[in-house]
């Protein structure tokens, strides 16, 4: 049963837009559903940066939802845009890719091996997969169809016949002689370019306004790709003529019944806005400096189409923390489904929910990311206990549940941090990583691996993609006993404190408590000692006696956490690396 609520808090920025699109689709379309909407291509790998456009308006229609308001959000995937260039790093393509730049998206090969028919649906499919796990409910809205159908038929005739109204609006933007750009400032868009620069003055002033400019490009019906101009129209008849610079094809047809192509962008998105009734909608940084896509298409909407512009906050860059091989394999750019094959999707949803729009955060790939888990269980125990801030609160609660209900989640939510010691010393042997899991708290014994799943899968993925196999851990067959043989009377001590203390510390508080209580006893002080009781020097002699510790069990300074690392070890071969 979907949940019907009031705002979860009422100061956080979810909550404060739900208000906002709430009261503006009243305004607009009373009694009617509330329309989101987000804009994909899938001109390659759909990467963390482009989950934002869909994260953002998500979170608001589902705050809408709790509320028991009807909502759609709308994702159009655009993938009738033109293929534009062959991506870096993508499995499965070559040079020859290039031969289909200038057709649809949908017109492309997919990848070499993929079950897919088409470079759209390939990207989509796996998108689409990323979202049903991370709870996203959405349309899905092609717009290979929307116009190969004719669904958008009387809104491409209405743009043509305002073609000298659209190219007046966009020659106050276009780019002139004159200062530079500022940086950051995106260009006309190209098709647009081509459009006005290509026709010249080919067709004939018919009174509507600039008759070189059209709004809308053909693909050809030779080479199939968009490196055409229109070079006559005719709004009474619709009859449009056209030729291909790509393989010199020329034909002319009615645009009343002809269904091979598309309005350019600038035209396209405000076009979209009015036929949908698009209340909220998102876009980047790119797209809200002046003269972009959501500046010019504000004033197009309204003064051509009839509509009105979306609210539309400005959503800031995502950054990756890390990457090791999975870089190489896809260009350097991250999807949501490399980001969960590593962390569950209530951590994923909780890094676009707790951050502004308007604010940047990284996405951990690296050590960062046991840091990131940590705060988000440490924000869990909080929420339980009540101690959690107001806005806190109402991220945590749009990161684990939806208006639908909770997201399945780990039953047994150990620390994300253990679980990858677990798997790094392991090596995914399940016998092994069950007993040392169960003995981290005697009292609780884990009695399946089931119930430390999915947490478990994506710390071992992690371990197992994005640590590189210098800093993987191994353990040492036989005892280093030069090493041990050169110990001080303190080294040789330390060690047989330790010793004597593993069969009644045999746990991961037990061990906790005698790693660190070990220096403590050698200095005169109880192992109970707590920080403000002892001499700095005491910091000094625990990394002494750790690195000591990593240097007998795995041949180094470092590595997991040394309670973890004991217990994975197991205490007859704990004993024998360290001379018992």
């Amino acid at each position: 049963m979907p949940i019907v609520a009031q705002s979860t808090e009422t100061t956080d920025w979810v909550s404060r837009f739900a208000d906002e699109v709430i009261e503006e689709s009243e305004r607009r379309a009373p009694g009617k559903p509330v329309v989101v909407a987000s804009g994909l291509s899938p001109s390659g790998p759909i990467h963390l940066g482009n989950l934002r456009e869909v994260m953002t308006p998500h979170l608001v229609a589902d705050e809408i939802r709790r509320r028991g308001h009807e909502v759609r959000h709308l994702i159009s995937w655009d993938d009738y845009d033109r293929y534009r260039k062959v991506p870096n790093g993508v499995p499965g393509t070559d040079t020859s890719w290039a031969e289909h730049i200038g057709r649809p998206l949908t017109s492309v090969p997919a990848p070499k091996g993929s079950a897919y028919p088409n470079w759209a649906e390939h990207f989509k499919a796996a998108m689409v997969e990323a979202l049903a796990e991370l709870g996203v409910e959405f349309d899905g809205i092609s717009q290979t169809e929307q116009y190969t159908s004719g669904a958008y038929r009387e809104q491409v005739l209405h743009a043509m016949r305002h073609r000298g109204d659209i190219d007046a609006i966009l020659d106050q933007y276009r780019t002139k002689k004159g200062p530079a750009k500022k940086q950051g400032q995106k260009p006309v868009d190209e098709a647009e370019l081509e459009a006005a620069e290509g026709s010249g003055a080919a067709a004939e002033d018919d009174g509507t306004g600039s008759a070189g400019y059209f709004p809308y490009k053909p693909y050809c019906g030779g080479c199939g790709k968009d490196l055409t101009t229109v070079t006559a129209y005719d709004d009474d008849t619709t009859e449009l003529t056209y030729t291909c610079a790509e393989c010199g094809f020329s034909e002319t047809v009615l645009l009343s019944e002809f269904n091979r192509g598309k309005l350019v962008w600038k035209v396209d998105w405000p076009m979209r806005w009015a036929y949908e009734g698009v209340v909220f909608e998102p876009s980047g940084v790119d797209h809200s400096s002046p003269g972009s896509s959501f500046q010019v298409g504000g004033q197009i909407v309204g003064s051509i189409f009839g509509g009105k512009q979306p609210i539309g906050p400005m959503y800031a860059f995502v950054g990756i923390s890390g990457m090791a091989k999975m870089s190489s394999s896809k260009g350097g750019v991250p999807t949501p489904g490399d980001a969960l094959k590593i962390m569950e999707p209530q951590l994923l949803r909780w890094l676009y929910a707790r951050r502004r729009p308007n604010q940047s955060f990284k996405i951990a790939f690296d050590q960062e990311i046991q840091r990131l888990y940590d705060e988000w269980d440490k924000l869990g125990a909080k929420v339980a206990d009540g101690s959690a801030l107001p806005a806190d609160v109402a991220a945590h609660s749009r990161a684990v549940r939806t208006a639908a209900g909770e997201l399945p989640a780990t039953p047994r939510p150990m620390a994300y941090r253990t679980l990858a010691s677990v798997a790094d010393i392991t090596a995914g042997a399940e016998d092994q990583t069950l007993r040392i899991l169960s003995e981290l708290d005697p009292a609780h014994p884990l009695a399946s691996l089931d119930d430390v799943r999915p947490r478990l899968d994506k710390a071992e993925a992690w371990i197992n993609t994005q640590v590189p196999a210098d800093q993987r851990t191994v353990v040492r067959e036989e005892a280093d006993t030069k090493l041990i043989e050169s110990l001080d009377d303190q080294g040789r001590a330390s060690l047989r404190l330790l010793l004597d203390g593993l069969d009644t510390h045999w746990s991961l508080d037990g061990l906790t408590h005698l790693v660190y209580g070990v220096p403590k006893v050698q200095a005169g002080f109880s192992a109970d000692a707590g920080p403000k009781e002892l001499p700095a020097e005491i910091k000094v002699a625990q990394r002494t006696f750790f690195a000591l510790l990593y240097h007998l069990l795995v041949g180094r300074d470092t590595g997991p956490r040394l309670p973890t690392l004991l217990l994975a070890v197991g205490q007859e071969r704990v004993r024998k690396l360290l001379g018992a």
